[in-house]
């Protein structure tokens, strides 16, 4: 299938889900995340703060744990530039520096940057994902390009809550694959 129609496919789908099955499915992926994903040479991780009107994985669960268990650890998180279309990216200090952007999502109202050499570590948001390692995220590429500006060795960790569609067709090539994506069941490595 193509990108846009899985993206029809799985936005639906999570619109379809309880909110019991969501906080049980979020629960299952933060529990394989820690049990799965090597965090022991990780300094800076990125992660999306989750749109949950739109049924994102809820990455507050692994931001809280990584918070108690995993001081070590310094969390960056994004903030939308409209005037270029990228991504800007701030150490996450608290609540207190979150404020709503314009299409409902928390972002950092301010901080010290981020400057992606630094990350060794992305939390990718998608709707979907294939065995291959390529997602289909909303279509605004804001992921992909941010992960262009990172380090080659950076570790790119999608986050899904279904399992993987066997491919999709129209891959580009400026689409970043993943190196890693975690579900609620499983793993996956994509690493050659």
């Amino acid at each position: 299938m193509t990108k846009a129609e899985l993206r029809k496919i799985y936005l639906a789908k999570r619109k379809s889900i309880s909110e019991a099955e969501y906080l049980q499915l979020n629960h299952q992926l933060c529990e394989n995340f820690f049990a799965l994903v090597d965090l022991s040479f990780i300094r800076v991780l990125h992660t999306f703060i989750p749109i949950e009107k739109n049924r994102e994985p809820n990455t507050w669960l692994i931001i809280d744990r990584i918070r108690r268990e995993f001081p070590h650890i310094r969390l960056s998180i994004p903030k939308i530039n409209t005037e270029t279309g990228g991504l800007e990216n701030f150490f996450l200090e608290g609540m207190h520096q979150l404020t709503l952007n314009t299409w409902g999502i928390l972002e950092p109202k301010q901080g010290i940057p981020t400057e992606p050499e630094k990350i060794d570590m992305v939390l990718v948001p998608m709707l979907t994902f294939d065995m291959n390692g390529q997602r289909v995220g909303y279509g605004k590429g804001f992921y992909d390009r941010f992960l262009a500006t990172c380090r080659p060795t950076v570790k790119s960790v999608g986050l899904s809550l279904y399992e993987p569609v066997e491919i999709i067709q129209d891959i580009e090539d400026h689409d970043v694959p993943l190196t890693y994506c975690v579900t609620p069941t499983q793993a996956f490595s994509f690493q050659s």
